[in-house]
């Protein structure tokens, strides 16, 4: 594999812009080709300095009926949607709302405060920075009996109330600001305080402070929260084998209130990374910039304000997805990189995409 990808990147400075995108879609045909477990692959490079936007998909969309994957179908991007939340965030920041160290204990609702007070949870001491950063000491409702509830009542129909009341059940808690701990009531309580702030729901609030419509991301929507949009595929079937799960049997509420629930395109995704790290949504470059600062320190927690920061020997912004889906931006190149697989589990095929020696290729002069 990794011959491959090097003598595509020793190849690049040679070769034209049709070659180029020649190479890109042998690559994916060969890894596919010996990975054809993965169900589907759709990739998208965008990269404006190389004048590239190039979207392509390998394999089904579809196992019962072998449907081939058109590169313009959606997917539940799962977790990916924590950059959108954490942006929306940020822009209250800028439009002066909140503030990022702010307490959230009058950002909340009577309701949630009260339960987590019941708990012990001090919320004068954990802030909105703590949620974007997984460091609030805030136990999830995420854990291996959530999953199995989920395969054993796949159409149950989850309220956001029961996901908090779950954490608060099933956890205490702990040291706030010391730890990095994932957990998607972190972003719940932030699509709380997005609603409380703009007495909206929090998909149309969120829709409108990522600026959807003048940047014209149409096929970018929370599944089931809003109407599905007009001249968009199908939604392509996603599987995890672990639990003989298919999407299309699982009811969208076990991850939708913030965690995850944004349904889109990977042209759209890779747009949404190129349009905020571009400036085109938060305008403050100091907001902007803390969005990739390390919270911890790195040797402790890669995440910073809603993504993770790597150093790949090049500055790499990424966050991945539950269903395998998996987005990278590089600031060195300007150029983003998304990723979806259908099959839970082989997103370890298409790393080579958002792995360093891909990254190399846009990076070249």
């Amino acid at each position: 594999m990794k011959k491959i990808l090097l003598l595509t990147t020793y190849c690049i400075p040679f070769i034209g812009f049709a070659q180029l995108l020649t190479v890109f879609k042998n690559t994916v045909d060969s890894i596919y080709d010996k990975n054809r477990d993965a169900i589907g692959v759709i990739v998208h490079v965008e990269a404006p300095k190389r004048n590239i936007s190039w979207s392509y998909a390998k394999g089904i969309a579809d196992t019962k009926t072998n449907k081939p994957l058109d590169y313009q179908q959606p997917v539940l991007i799962a977790s990916n949607t924590k950059p959108y939340v954490a942006a929306a965030v940020l822009r209250l920041v800028e439009k002066r709302k909140i503030t990022i160290d702010q307490p959230i204990k009058k950002l909340l609702t009577d309701k949630t405060r009260r339960l987590f007070e019941g708990d012990g949870y001090d919320l004068d001491a954990i802030t909105v920075k703590h949620l974007l950063s997984h460091t609030s000491g805030i136990q999830d409702y995420v854990d291996e009996a959530y999953f199995e509830f989920v395969s054993l009542h796949p159409t149950y129909k989850w309220k956001k109330e029961e996901q908090i009341e779950r954490s608060i059940e099933i956890g205490s808690p702990k040291a706030v600001g010391q730890k990095f701990s994932y957990g998607d009531i972190n972003y719940l309580l932030l699509t709380e305080i997005i609603e409380q702030k703009t007495h909206q729901p929090f998909y149309t609030a969120i829709r409108d402070l990522l600026k959807y419509q003048e940047l014209n991301l149409t096929k970018t929507w929370f599944i089931d929260l809003e109407k599905y949009p007009s001249n968009t595929m199908p939604l392509a079937h996603q599987y995890a084998d672990k639990y003989k799960w298919d999407s299309y049997d699982i009811d969208p509420s076990w991850d939708l209130y913030g965690g995850g629930g944004i349904a889109t395109t990977a042209k759209e995704s890779a747009l949404f990374f190129q349009y905020l790290f571009e400036g085109k949504i938060i305008q403050n470059e100091q907001l902007l910039e803390a969005m990739h600062t390390y919270v911890l320190p790195s040797d402790q927690s890669k995440y910073c304000l809603g993504l993770y920061h790597f150093d790949m020997g090049f500055n790499a912004y990424y966050h991945g997805g539950w269903w395998g889906t998996d987005v990278i931006y590089s600031p060195e190149s300007n150029a983003t990189i998304t990723v979806f697989t259908l099959q839970k589990g082989f997103q370890h095929i298409v790393n080579p995409f958002i792995g360093k020696e891909f990254q190399k290729l846009l990076i070249k002069k």
